[in-house]
């Protein structure tokens, strides 16, 4: 049976931040809020934690995880950015975006899209998501929290609970947060591309 945190959603208690990170850290799979919607997050390093992500989604090795980052300079290590891609990305972020770039050798390759070698990368804008991540310091691999058959991410913490209390580890419960994915832009090739879009407005 999860753990479950009940978090400000601006203020949120660095006591259970730290306990948080420490779950993460041990391979557990936390529910965490964004400026969008719910997430499931994992540890970047643990493999295992990524195949009970896939599991819980129902997603196959195709499937597309975020790396979810801190800040730009954060961003830039683990993605291939030029000058013009930089500002763009500097405009839009922090930000309810996810951004499909060029992965960096950074990245380990079970979380790349393999023929492109590419990677989502986000910058979130919510005050716990930000705390969990400057705790953490390093990415979060993320996913929505949308299960399958569902056809919007789950947002009430209580729901979340009762369906979820068994396969996650943590519930950071911060209220509502929406059920707006992210909005999801191909900057690869140069040649912008709303791949889906989501909460954010993106202009091309």
């Amino acid at each position: 049976m999860s753990q479950y945190f009940a978090i400000h959603p601006d203020n949120p208690q660095m006591r259970l931040i730290k306990q948080a990170v420490e779950y993460i850290r041990k391979g557990s799979i936390v529910v965490y809020p964004t400026d969008s919607c719910y997430a499931l997050g994992c540890h970047l390093g643990d493999k295992d934690a990524v195949e009970r992500l896939r599991r819980i989604r129902q997603v196959d090795a195709k499937h597309h995880f975020t790396l979810v980052c801190r800040d730009l300079s954060e961003l830039s290590s683990y993605a291939q950015v030029d000058n013009a891609t930089f500002r763009t990305l500097r405009s839009y972020t922090p930000g309810p975006y996810t951004f499909i770039l060029k992965a960096s050798r950074e990245v380990p390759r079970r979380l790349q899209v393999s023929k492109r070698k590419t990677i989502g990368l986000r910058i979130p804008q919510h005050p716990v998501a930000m705390a969990l991540l400057q705790e953490l310091n390093e990415p979060l691999i993320s996913t929505t929290l949308i299960l399958p058959d569902d056809q919007l991410p789950m947002t009430d913490p209580e729901d979340i609970r009762s369906r979820l209390e068994h396969h996650v580890d943590l519930i950071m419960a911060a209220g509502s947060c929406g059920f707006e994915a992210t909005t999801v832009v191909d900057m690869v090739d140069g040649d912008y591309q709303i791949l889906r879009q989501g909460k954010g407005e993106f202009k091309i």
